[in-house]
């Protein structure tokens, strides 16, 4: 019995390293989060001179790639690249990522050579985020380790998204955009060279598992769309995102109203992502003794006046206390909704639900900084406050959508057995 726990720990230890590294790789690279999307708005607002709206529109419109983020999880859950599953996808789109970033690195800066470098950039990324998301989803489900693999998702991603804050800001005052290709080509190839390392506690058998099994392409489509968890799941993040005002009004916001430097902007997302992951590692304690659903509305409840302390600044240095606490405020939904998306998979059709949340993510997102730059734009004194209050109303929007969650799904802790799930599997053996 002890030599099976013991297995079972380091297998568990294993499994957190291995995902740990990759969720650092791959959030350095992605180009939608801060070290690519704040460097490249920068190169937009200083070398190329663009406008708030400008900017918010370019991010909305390179983005386009994710809004379709469900063909990249259906290919995953459908095609082995090399005949190496999710390897196989790290290996090639991971090596092609870089190449793009390298050609963008070789080419003089302009607006359609970043436009279309990061429209390429982001297609071929969303394989990678697409076999990343799929495989964390299958082995959380496998193991059920939803709420931990969350926690360490979470809490890792948010360590590039932090470092990538910083470093965005002293990129900006101190390297050509040249250069700071090179450092992303760099990253993207890292990737590339960790599908070449396959751990035992992550890969042994993990695609033989029922969880793992698909049918055919008609009967997955069919399966997905009658999966009554899969809409509140997706429903969720995409009002959790839609936060007009954070992003692009807010940079303009601190540079040109509060008269902050092009850093200070970055340091508010440094300090804002740090302030989640002590709340994170609370999430990973709690989800092992609560149940889901209570994580669920009690996040849901305090995330409501999250973005609140945002109409009182007034100076470079309150706005960075203000970001630490809006951090704190949504850390326990932030986390919660992840693991709910986990536990809402399909069995072998975890790429594709993932994927469909990450399109609701970053749809969400890009969208809601167009709305909020329209908005900010309304009124040259009171622009800013009409977003906070905007972003107040649609998070009390997420309360009513708990009640479509099934109750099944969000009625254990972590590490229990879902009814939900097994129920799923069972079924689908029947008509296999």
């Amino acid at each position: 019995m002890k030599d099976t726990v013991a297995e079972t720990a380091q297998g568990a230890g294993a499994t957190y390293g291995y995902f740990g590294l990759l969720t650092a790789l791959v959030y350095l690279a992605t180009p939608n989060t801060y070290l690519v999307d704040i460097t490249t708005a920068f190169m937009m607002k200083n070398q190329l001179h663009a406008s708030a709206a400008q900017v918010s529109m370019f991010r909305l419109l390179t983005a386009g790639p994710i809004y379709f983020a469900f063909l990249f999880g259906f290919a995953r859950d459908s095609w082995s690249p090399l005949g190496l599953r999710d390897r196989g996808y790290f290996i090639l789109f991971g090596l092609a990522t870089a190449a793009v970033f390298l050609w963008m690195a070789l080419t003089r800066l302009s607006y359609p050579q970043l436009f279309i470098g990061l429209l390429l950039v982001m297609f071929v990324f969303m394989f990678v985020k697409a076999a990343y998301q799929g495989l964390i989803a299958m082995v959380g489900q496998e193991r059920l380790m939803s709420g931990r693999l969350s926690v360490l998702w979470q809490v890792v991603s948010s360590l590039p998204v932090l470092l990538g804050a910083v470093a965005s800001g002293w990129m900006t005052e101190h390297l050509k955009p040249s250069q700071s290709f090179m450092v992303m080509a760099a990253i993207a190839a890292g990737i590339g060279l960790i599908g070449l390392w396959k751990p035992k506690a992550v890969f042994a058998g993990a695609y033989d598992k029922p969880a793992a099994r698909h049918t055919n392409f008609l009967g997955d489509l069919k399966r997905l769309f009658r999966h009554r968890a899969i809409y509140p799941a997706v429903l969720l993040i995409f009002l959790f995102q839609f936060a007009p005002g954070a992003n692009t009004p807010l940079q303009y916001y601190l540079t040109n109203h509060l008269h902050a430097s092009d850093a200070v902007y970055g340091d508010f997302q440094a300090i804002f992502a740090g302030a989640f992951i002590p709340v994170f590692f609370l999430y990973g304690w709690l989800c092992k003794r609560v149940s889901l659903g209570k994580l669920l509305f009690w996040g849901t409840v305090i995330s409501v006046p999250q973005m609140i302390p945002l109409a009182f600044i007034d100076s470079a240095q309150s706005a960075l206390w203000c970001a630490a606490l809006i951090g704190v405020l949504g850390g326990i939904i932030a986390v919660a909704i992840f693991d709910l998306a986990i536990r809402s998979c399909p069995p072998g059709l975890q790429g594709s639900l993932m994927m469909l949340v990450e399109a609701a993510n970053l749809l969400s997102t890009r969208g809601s900084d167009v709305v909020g730059s329209w908005i900010y734009g309304l009124s040259p004194t009171h622009g800013f406050l009409y977003c906070v209050i905007a972003i107040t109303i649609v998070y009390a929007s997420m309360l009513p959508v708990l009640l479509m969650v099934p109750k099944s799904l969000m009625a254990t802790c972590d590490g229990q057995a879902s009814p939900a799930v097994e129920g799923e599997i069972a079924a689908k053996r029947e008509t296999a």
